[in-house]
């Protein structure tokens, strides 16, 4: 079961994403009109409406890093989108698409996210790969122990099995994956794994 907190300043947008969203792997188990109100939350992931880059700007994760919820935004419009994307700092996981996005892909994009998976609507994605390939190198190095997982991720490892094998949690695995995917300027496991190889970070 994915625990969900919806924060939507709209109470009648709360009530209607909570419609959508739960079903049988969603719970929601938490609503505040904005990230200030909500606080410390046990939910993996939380749905925000109506976003701006300077939205709840004061907002940060103050609990263990291994422990940061993911984050769908839904925004308006390209333009809100753009800027949220170029400002994102405080959600090691996170995904961006449009208010408009149908009942059933929210539902998959907090699956997904729940999994530690980046979700981006593919109108946002050009610009989001123009600014990644600007960047050859990563702006700082991975870890030791990000590289070890890249190099399970390069195995083939699911989530789980990548815990088993380091003896860690497997939330803690979401939280390195994610960060991995942000030192790379990449998305997802493939595209981690193929710049690992490119940068001699891992061999196979």
């Amino acid at each position: 079961m994915i625990r969900v907190a919806i924060v939507a300043a709209v109470p009648a947008l709360r009530a209607g994403l909570r419609a959508m969203l739960e079903v049988e792997r969603i719970c929601v188990v938490q609503e505040a009109p904005s990230l200030a109100d909500l606080g410390r939350s046990s939910a993996e992931v939380l749905v925000v409406a109506g976003a701006s880059p300077s939205w709840d700007a004061g907002w940060a994760w103050r609990g263990p890093p291994g422990e940061a919820p993911a984050a769908l935004f839904l925004v308006e419009d390209l333009e809100a989108g753009e800027r949220l994307l170029s400002s994102m700092v405080s959600f090691p996981v996170y995904g961006v698409l449009f208010l408009e996005t149908p009942a059933e892909s929210l539902r998959a994009a907090v699956q997904a996210l729940a999994e530690g998976l980046i979700v981006i609507d593919p109108r946002l994605m050009s610009g989001f790969e123009a600014r990644s390939m600007g960047i050859e190198e990563p702006g700082e190095p991975l870890t030791p122990r990000e590289l070890e997982i890249l190099r399970l991720l390069a195995e083939g490892l699911a989530n789980k099995e990548i815990a088993a094998r380091l003896g860690i949690r497997e939330r803690t695995v979401k939280f390195h994956i994610s960060s991995i995917y942000r030192k790379l300027n990449v998305v997802n496991r493939a595209e981690a794994v193929r710049h690992g190889l490119r940068r001699g970070l891992i061999t196979l």
